[in-house]
């Protein structure tokens, strides 16, 4: 079994591929591949793992990324134990990144095959949709071509490196739903007007992106580009228990009633949501109020 096929067997990982660090280099900055060059001298490889999270449309204000277990703990628990045996059958270097990482994460996925990119900026599995989260090993090993493999789906070859959208039925239908015009033809979505991202955002919002967040059905995160896309229709949902078990659908004024930072913490331990404290989400909560 080679690494792909053995990466894709994995707990809770629904595609794996393989690209090339000098693939990614054009894309990234100066800072960026001075990072990842400290992560891994000489990098050569980045192996990427694709982990659905879909577990159904259930009502909460909460979004669906949100309401299992922390993706970033999740990822490394699975990927970790993995990267550790390449070092020791390979004899290179390793190191698991999830999220917070100086790689493009949605290109590499792009680029090797795993996944698809639509005009939401997002990666969709041919199984589970957008609704997946990636993870990736940077590795000095030494990179060689091969398709992707996919745990329902047949192997997917590579993508041209410059091909910018790969799968979409440019309907336009997330970009009409976004309601700040954070999307674009381009697959190159704004985050000062993405509400996922002004959810999260610290301290005092202008009136104009305060006004939308009170608007905005969610607290924290926003579905509305993943709900309305056509190819997330009928998606599989996640057979990871740790997106599966103790969901957290909807917080409240009352649930952090008094809660300092790690007081929230400590009250949602392992949650995705927590990484910023209860401000940002306080915050929101009472912007819906004086509607």
């Amino acid at each position: 079994m080679n690494i792909l096929d053995s990466l894709c067997a994995l707990r809770g990982i629904s595609a794996a591929g393989v690209c090339g660090f000098c693939q990614l280099a054009p894309f990234m900055s100066k800072q960026a591949c001075e990072r990842a060059q400290d992560l891994v001298p000489n990098p050569s490889a980045i192996f990427i793992a694709l982990f659905p999270y879909f577990t159904g449309d259930a009502p909460g204000n909460l979004s669906l990324y949100a309401r299992g277990r922390d993706y970033h703990i999740v990822i490394k628990e699975i990927l970790k134990p993995f990267a550790e045996n390449m070092t020791v059958e390979y004899g290179c270097t390793c190191t698991v990144l999830a999220d917070d990482s100086p790689l493009p994460e949605v290109r590499a996925a792009r680029l090797s095959g795993a996944g698809r990119l639509g005009e939401n900026g997002l990666i969709f599995d041919p199984d589970y949709g957008s609704y997946v989260f990636i993870g990736t090993i940077l590795t000095d090993l030494p990179f060689s071509h091969a398709s992707a493999v996919h745990k329902y789906h047949m192997l997917t070859s590579p993508s041209d490196d410059f091909e910018r959208i790969i799968r979409c039925n440019h309907c336009g239908a997330c970009r009409r739903i976004c309601p700040l015009g954070a999307l674009d033809e381009r697959a190159a979505p704004d985050a000062s007007r993405c509400l996922s991202a002004l959810t999260q955002q610290g301290g005092a919002l202008s009136p104009t992106l305060a006004a939308a967040v009170a608007q905005h059905p969610l607290i924290w995160g926003c579905d509305l580009c993943q709900r309305i896309c056509p190819l997330n229709r009928n998606v599989r949902q996640t057979e990871n228990p740790d997106f599966q078990i103790d969901l957290q659908y909807t917080l409240t004024i009352e649930d952090l009633e008094g809660l300092t930072r790690r007081q929230f913490a400590e009250k949602y331990p392992e949650r995705a949501f927590t990484w910023r404290g209860p401000a940002p989400i306080r915050r929101n909560l009472k912007l819906k109020e004086l509607l």
